[in-house]
């Protein structure tokens, strides 16, 4: 048997990896803004809805896929039905374009994490100019993305269960845990409490379809779906293994994760804005500028930044060892390579794709790629153009071609599908709808 099929030896150890895939930076820094700008609570309301029908529908679609082909993303799909094997190519390349600029902002987040250790917090605290300053200088982003993405890569080159599966196993709870030690902590800050009313009270005048497309995207994006990620790790999946249980547990991971994410970054944030909602709607920045003038203004504030910052490296890492697992995976299939040179070749190509976006923001600031520096743009084309398709089109193959049986048909090798008639309309009817709403709002700016 080879190293692939070995797979994942436990149960637990397939739903920690896979929900430490869909646990990462959009969960830490993206969950809580896009919850303060689209009503806090009924985001909140919305998108737990959301994760248990939409999200679940395409998860359990794509883990079916993986462990019932055996294959990596571009295989799985040529195996379902061999017109769709070009779906196969477009989704891979979606983990090709994520992980080098991936790779890039965990390596701001390791310098952050050094900023915290070494007590140039203070200096961190200010207008931007220490983050501008630092990204603006090729140098040290380099050095650092060199150092994040081996860290990646020794995990990934260690093999399924003794690298990712080892690695998620201690990880995860760790990640658990200091994310509810900060979130407990943030609470007892003057003034964070009315933060975390507005955060958890849902208020339906607060509602409105932008908070629905706002949610849908970030549980898109949030549960690594479109990726072939899932596929990828489906195809590391125990037969004997209950499929639609280990995908309730993923999700109960994914969304407590990213609630102790609102709850860390919301009430702290409005304590120190007084209250003021926009201060949170500052995208990367609110990672790298506004937390940092937030950790400045708390007694302790460089314990909890180091802490902080430790929680978003390992939310970070767990999600690039699973992007590169991927692309790995792919390599391995197709050219009949063994691991480590397969990893070999993708450190070498991801370097490569990973300077251009390190490069936009300093010496090539000036170069433009439809208006957008080059992580932008890597980021808007993967994010907002190719994973709505992918989805789409899986849609379409699952629901109308292969028919849902295909998918059912796995889920109760061992258990009753106890959500099928849920799985059938989301698949068929509501889910397709949901992505060419997410298509077009990216492409329209609606959100």
């Amino acid at each position: 048997m080879s190293e692939k099929k070995a797979g994942f030896s436990t149960k637990i150890g397939f739903v920690l990896a896979a929900a430490g895939s869909a646990v990462g930076l959009g969960n830490i820094w993206r969950f809580p803004y896009l919850a303060a700008k689209y009503g806090g609570g009924i985001f909140l309301l919305v998108y737990l809805i959301l994760t248990v029908t939409f999200g679940f529908a395409l998860m359990i679609t794509e883990i079916s896929i993986g462990r019932k082909t055996g294959k990596s993303v571009i295989g799985a799909y040529a195996d379902i039905n061999s017109k769709f094997k070009p779906l196969g190519w477009i989704a891979s390349a979606v983990p090709m374009i994520i992980f080098p600029y991936y790779c890039v902002i965990g390596g701001w987040v390791l310098k952050y994490l050094m900023v915290y250790i070494t007590g140039q917090g203070p200096a961190a605290a200010d207008d931007g100019t220490f983050f501008n300053t630092f990204i603006g200088n090729a140098g040290q982003p380099t050095l650092f993305l060199a150092i994040y993405m081996g860290l990646t890569a020794v995990v990934v080159m260690l093999g399924v269960e003794k690298g990712i599966e080892k690695v998620s196993k201690f990880l995860m709870p760790v990640l658990v845990l200091i994310s509810i030690f900060i979130a407990v902590y943030g609470l007892t800050i003057d003034g964070a409490m009315e933060g975390f009313i507005y955060y958890i009270k849902p208020d339906f005048a607060n509602f409105s379809l932008k908070t629905v497309v706002a949610a849908m995207g970030q549980l898109f994006y949030s549960m690594s779906l479109a990726m072939g990620i899932m596929i990828t790790y489906g195809s590391y999946m125990r037969k004997e293994d209950n499929l639609e249980t280990s995908v309730r547990q993923i999700e109960i991971f994914d969304t407590g994760i990213a609630f102790l994410a609102g709850m860390m970054i919301i009430p702290a944030v409005f304590a120190f804005s007084g209250g003021d909602k926009s201060a949170l709607n500052a995208g990367p920045s609110l990672m790298f500028i506004t937390l940092p003038n937030v950790f400045e203004s708390m007694a302790g504030g460089r314990a909890i930044g180091t802490v902080f910052f430790v929680l978003v490296a390992l939310a970070a890492l767990t999600s690039s060892i699973s992007l590169m697992e991927t692309i790995v995976s792919i390599i391995m299939e197709k050219f009949k390579l063994k691991r480590i040179p397969a990893c070999l070749v993708v450190i070498a190509f991801s370097i490569v794709i990973a300077m251009l976006s390190v490069l936009g923001y300093s010496v090539w600031s000036e170069v433009k790629l439809f208006g957008m520096q080059f992580l932008d743009f890597f980021d808007f084309l993967s994010n907002n153009i190719i994973m709505p398709i992918v989805a789409l089109l899986t849609c379409i193959l699952i629901g109308y071609v292969a028919k849902t049986t295909y998918i059912e048909e796995e889920v109760e090798l061992n258990a009753p599908f106890k959500s099928k008639g849920l799985f059938r309309v989301m698949i068929k009817y509501v889910a397709p709808v949901f992505m060419v709403v997410i298509f077009l709002s990216s492409i329209f700016g609606y959100v």
